[in-house]
């Protein structure tokens, strides 16, 4: 075989499951008979850190007597604890010692410093039956404790999903990652080229590709093409990913290149196809697709448009070949089951749909081709590819990484999962949108969807207007219930600091937050500040927000945060402590009853909105059909009766079908023949049936049959809680 293409996430992405970016390159190169090889330094260094070995040379490297606090005094102190210890925590977390579990809970077994103070009540927060959850929380602190260690006495730029982050954001002059790679290797970054120079010994390819997806990924990205550069020159370096698709997009320092040979730009299949044929001689450099390099001495931008991308068809099955999949670690940083899902078990990453089928969000960078070219997988493919995954990983859990997946593809691929009889287990970024109906979000459900998250941003209907979201926050309500009352667990990314939001409107969205928390109809959240990003409606458009840019001109190196104020001048960092203390305590059910003025330590104004808005707008709902409605019938075919029933001399003979469901009976009682023609058309009405059937085609069946009134019965009490038992109007 021809020497690899070696495809590397480096430090640090996720600890429970691998990124995708190169899986996807992978299953893009094996269509194309291009051997490539990947791996995860993320999770390399973490193991190599995290292990008996590793806390050694941790705790020795420490300089003694140095000026460190309390907690790292105690860390010290406990250092032989917690090197006895970390072997048997890391193979608890990697799912091969469960019965562990119990002894972590006695809370006699781990070492605890300062992150065991801020601990939840956690007989209330798991209850008595969770004690593997509880475990994990327990190893997720002793683990943070030591990355506070970390921080503090070997290298501040540490962090468990994020490695000198602070470096990469908005760094637009290459000077301070430049100075930064001149000085002395760090401990973290030691054991990553050490473990580089071991894959690259194994390996020996003739190309390195970095996936970059974040600002916490790029220090480390640069640190491993500078040891590549200095011990093995001949071999290439590239970088691509998230960071330099909205980062790098009018990258104009030279000196980027001491490090990389080339940086590609969006979609990563037909740039890195075109430039390995370059490197092979097959191709000239005129013809690299979106790619920075320096030729004769200048930075070069290569687009070749009349090379096309390829189609969503075309690229393969992400390949998990070479990642370490039993390896990964499972935490539990905060016990909300919706919030945990992030860090917690191993999730193959698939996307349903290339962009986002709305793109008009003024806060996005929708500008751009990631977000901007949508193109949907056709819900037949996305279950062939689930199934090769399964077979290839072992694993039935699917996160779908989309923007925001559509719900029309969602239903697709929700009946394509169910007539295909896989048990899986998925979830996904969706638009609250009024789309998701309670029979819909039935539907979902019967095909082992588990969560969604999605972007409520501001809870203010003005706001969400400006934003251009296509949603209000009654609409969210609404089908936050849908997705509730179905058992799909919510997530909300929330926002404040928009341009033109008022200190009234931050309140009024608090409230709104909080009456949705105490609704039970959202489960966890997370707000954000808002950024403004060079390619987004208001970065392309400040004026039109009442938004001045003060970034000077464009930088050298990365051009999308930009630095900016507002008309309305208010400083909305202030309110960053009070809406992630009050949004921890509604995430456990606790403080719902709060005043909110209790959440800062500054004077607010009350809010002014009513205090059941919520509860009132969800009462408001009425589900109606459309002729054109289709009836699908997921459930198992009912068992039928017949009897009379007598009343004051009249007899009338009624029909019983009883629906037996995995949880319960559900047993409907309405007139013999109504109840004959129902039992006779649900199997027509079957999710196996090819061709799906109308409310009209239903309702001119049921008069075809002699039978009267088809709105009178489609809408009385029986019929009402059909759905059930898995009929289901989509």
């Amino acid at each position: 075989m021809s020497a690899p293409v070696l495809l590397i996430t480096p430090p640090f992405t996720q600890l429970n499951t691998p990124y995708p970016a190169t899986a996807y390159l992978k299953g893009f190169l094996n269509t194309k008979g291009i051997a490539a090889v990947q791996a995860d330094m993320g999770i390399e260094v973490t193991l190599a850190l995290f292990c008996k070995l590793g806390l050694q040379r941790l705790f020795a490297s420490i300089p003694a007597n140095g000026d460190y606090s309390v907690n790292a005094k105690r860390i010290i102190a406990l250092q032989n604890d917690y090197i006895q210890t970390i072997d048997a925590v890391i193979s608890f977390l990697q799912g091969r010692n469960p019965t562990l579990a119990h002894l972590i809970c006695k809370r006699n077994l781990l070492p605890e410093a300062g992150r065991f103070a801020q601990l939840d009540d956690l007989t209330y927060s798991f209850g008595t039956m969770g004690t593997q959850d509880k475990a994990k929380h327990l190893c997720t602190m002793y683990m943070e404790d030591l990355s506070d260690l970390i921080q503090e006495c070997v290298d501040p730029h540490f962090g468990f999903s994020r490695y000198a982050e602070r470096l990469g954001r908005s760094a637009h002059s290459f000077d301070e990652i430049h100075e930064s790679l001149q000085a002395p290797l760090s401990f973290i970054d030691s054991l990553t080229v050490e473990l580089l120079a071991e894959r690259i010994a194994e390996v020996n390819p003739y190309m390195v590709a970095f996936s970059v997806p974040f600002p916490g990924n790029l220090f480390a990205a640069f640190r491993s093409a500078q040891w590549i550069k200095a011990n093995y020159p001949h071999i290439k370096t590239a970088m691509g990913g998230g960071f330099p698709n909205t980062e790098l997009r009018s990258l104009s320092d030279k000196r980027v290149f001491d490090y990389y040979d080339y940086i590609t730009l969006d979609d990563g299949e037909a740039p890195i196809e075109n430039l390995i044929a370059y490197l092979h001689g097959r191709l000239p450099v005129e013809q690299l697709k979106r790619t920075y390099t320096l030729h004769d001495g200048e930075l070069i931008y290569f687009d070749n448009p009349s090379c096309q991308d390829y189609k969503q068809g075309q690229v393969g099955t992400p390949d998990y070949t070479g990642l370490p999949l039993e390896n990964y670690i499972s935490a539990i940083e905060v016990v909300n089951p919706m919030h945990s899902l992030w860090s917690d078990g191993r999730w193959n990453k698939l996307t349903m749909a290339h962009g986002c089928y709305w793109g008009k969000c003024t806060f996005c960078d929708v500008s751009l081709p990631y977000i901007k070219l949508y193109e949907p997988i056709a819900a037949q493919l996305l279950c062939d590819r689930m199934e090769e995954l399964i077979a290839q990983t072992g694993e039935t859990g699917f996160h779908f990484v989309d923007e925001a997946a559509p719900p029309a593809l969602m239903r697709e691929l929700a009946l394509e999962i169910i007539r295909r009889k896989m048990v899986v287990s998925w979830w996904t970024n969706v638009r609250f949108e009024k789309a998701f109906t309670r029979d819909l979000c039935l539907l979902l459900k019967a095909s082992g969807c588990i969560a969604v998250s999605g972007g409520l941003e501001v809870a203010s209907d003005r706001l969400l207007q400006v934003i251009d979201k296509g949603i209000t926050v009654a609409q969210v309500a609404k089908v936050n219930k849908h997705f509730t009352e179905a058992g799909i667990m919510v997530h909300a990314y929330l926002m404040y600091g928009y341009p033109t939001q008022t200190v009234q409107e931050t309140i009024d969205s608090l409230e709104m937050v909080r009456q949705l928390f105490a609704a039970g109809i959202l489960q966890s959240a997370f707000w954000h500040q808002f950024a403004l990003t060079a390619h987004s409606p208001v970065g392309l458009n400040p004026e039109k927000y009442g938004v001045t840019i003060t970034t000077q001109g464009i930088g050298s190196f990365a051009n999308n945060d930009l630095e900016y104020t507002e008309a309305t001048g208010i400083d909305h960092n202030m309110f960053s402590y009070g809406l992630k203390k009050s949004l921890h305590n509604y995430m456990h059910g606790a403080c719902l009853d709060y005043p909110l003025h209790k959440w800062f330590d500054f004077k607010i104004p009350k809010t002014g909105i009513a205090p059941d808005y919520i509860t009132d707008a969800l009462q408001e709902e009425n589900i109606s059909s459309k002729p054109t409605t289709k009836l699908i019938f997921i459930g198992n075919e009912p068992a039928i009766e017949y009897y009379t029933k007598t009343k004051k001399g009249n007899s009338w003979n009624i029909a019983a079908l009883h629906f037996e469901t995995k949880t319960d009976t559900i047993s409907i009682h309405i007139d013999a023949a109504q109840g004959k023609w129902l039992h006779g058309i649900l199997p027509k009405l079957s999710v196996h049936n090819p061709i799906a059937t109308t409310l009209q085609t239903v309702k001119e069946s049921y008069e075809a049959a002699g039978l009267e009134d088809f709105e009178l019965f489609w809408d009385n009490k029986p019929m009402n809680t059909i759905h059930k038992t898995g009929l289901l109007q989509l």
